[in-house]
């Protein structure tokens, strides 16, 4: 049973693109691309999400980050901190609130300070946004001991 067990596991490492890629960076269990494909840039200078596309794909920190043009790619890679959501992309809220890595949901989204933070769903961005100033400080201090 022992060695089922370990069989399995080495499987769903194999199968699992995440199992390699920067942990601290959410993509979900079989992807590889951060922020579930979404133009990180999109939401700095259209203001809204925006898939991106395989055509303009770029590697960073082990993952895969699409863009919707090349002009967003080209921002990108000239500066990643700027466009990179908080926190890998995990929910904000949740970092702040419970100290847990909970998937962000692009569709969830809020730009404070020139930051990209991402929630987990609408309801749980209802809370975030009731203390965005606090949950942001807890967040920044709990996130480094996540890591």
């Amino acid at each position: 049973m022992n060695t089922l067990l370990r069989i399995a596991t080495v499987l769903l490492m194999a199968l699992s693109v995440n199992a390699f890629a920067d942990q601290h960076i959410y993509t979900g269990w079989f992807s590889s691309k951060a922020i579930n494909g979404y133009d990180a840039v999109a939401y700095f200078t259209e203001g809204k999400p925006i898939k991106g596309s395989a055509r303009y794909k770029f590697e960073h920190l082990g993952v895969e980050w699409y863009f919707s043009s090349e002009k967003h790619l080209s921002l990108f890679k000239k500066h990643p901190e700027q466009y990179m959501p908080q926190y890998g992309g995990y929910c904000a809220w949740a970092v702040a609130a419970t100290k847990q890595k909970a998937p962000g949901d692009p569709k969830y989204w809020k730009i404070v300070d020139d930051k990209l933070y991402l929630n987990y769903d609408n309801s749980v961005q209802e809370k975030w946004l009731v203390d965005i100033p606090g949950f942001i400080k807890a967040a920044d201090k709990n996130w480094p001991e996540m890591n």
